[in-house]
């Protein structure tokens, strides 16, 4: 009685550059990026908003320290994870309503999702900068 075992052939690692998402995808793992990287960040942000509105002396270091370049770039990706956040939190609360489960609503509010927060980063970036 002999029993014929066969290797199954399995990847022994995980190409994640092969891997093609869908856009909605995508979007699922910047929402949780995001929200991943304002969580990281907040004590830095309420730091920088009692420094604002602390006394006139702390604000005019708030207004040191914002007025670097470095900074100012940090804070548009966070003015950035802050509006896809909310994007996509309103998208994934719409779809859990049952409420374009579709594959083409989906792919629609997805892109949606990326537009929208994106054109608001710009507007919110430009008084920034």
């Amino acid at each position: 009685m002999t029993e014929v075992i066969l290797k199954k052939q399995r990847p022994k690692h995980l190409a994640l550059n092969e891997i093609r998402l869908p856009l909605a995808g995508k979007v699922s793992i910047l929402h949780r990026v995001s929200g991943a990287g304002l969580f990281l960040m907040l004590p830095v942000l309420l730091a920088l908003f009692g420094a604002s509105v602390g006394s006139p002396e702390s604000y005019a270091e708030f207004a040191k320290i914002v007025g670097n370049p470095f900074v100012k770039l940090i804070l548009s990706g966070l003015v950035w994870a802050y509006l896809h956040h909310f994007c996509a939190g309103i998208r994934f609360l719409l779809l859990d309503l049952h409420v374009g489960v579709d594959k083409e609503s989906s792919v629609k509010s997805a892109r949606m999702v990326l537009i929208v927060s994106l054109v608001l980063t710009a507007l919110l970036v430009t008084k920034l900068w």
